[in-house]
């Protein structure tokens, strides 16, 4: 092999491994891909579509109430879970009959299917929690279940589905 030869092999694997090192820094601290396994984010996000989730926001400010976030759940850290938060630190919760209220006031809860008759007692949310629901009340293990997420558990904020093609778009 000539030097020419070498020199542009060298170049080549400089770019694979520099290229690897970038897509390696990308997921691990900006996006990563998540997968929406079951209903209980629909009619918002539905079974099998693939979402872009924003690990670097919550780096700077904590997420607020309507967020979708992706977080390790309390209950087995190797599983992801996809909820939207519905209270933060310092706030008190309260469902009677299906209706969610914060601080006393109605949750606007638009994007939720409420047709079930839940209950969950006034419960001020600890500083540095967070009291997540799925959209789809009646079919989501959440809060509700398992009791507050730490924030420490929160890898980031849905914000892009990319799969399937004809629902790509920003989450809101």
């Amino acid at each position: 092999m000539n030097a020419k030869s070498r020199g542009h092999l060298r170049e080549l694997v400089e770019t694979i491994l520099i290229a690897v090192l970038l897509a390696f820094l990308a997921r691990h601290f900006l996006v990563e891909s998540f997968y929406v396994f079951g209903t209980s984010m629909e009619p918002t996000l539905a079974d099998a579509e693939r979402l872009f989730v924003n690990k670097l926001s919550y780096r700077f400010v904590p997420p607020e109430r309507g967020d979708i976030i992706v977080f390790r759940y309390p209950r087995n850290p190797e599983r992801d879970f996809i909820k939207r938060v519905v209270a933060v630190g310092g706030e008190a919760l309260e469902i009677v009959d299906g209706r969610v209220q914060v601080d006393g006031r109605p949750l606007d809860a638009t994007h939720a299917t409420l047709a079930d008759n839940a209950y969950y007692p006034l419960t001020e949310i600890p500083l540095g929690m967070l009291f997540v629901l799925g959209d789809n009340r009646r079919n989501s293990e959440d809060s509700r279940f398992f009791g507050f997420v730490p924030l420490e558990n929160v890898k980031g904020e849905a914000f892009l589905r990319f799969w399937p093609l004809h629902r790509l778009g920003i989450i809101r």
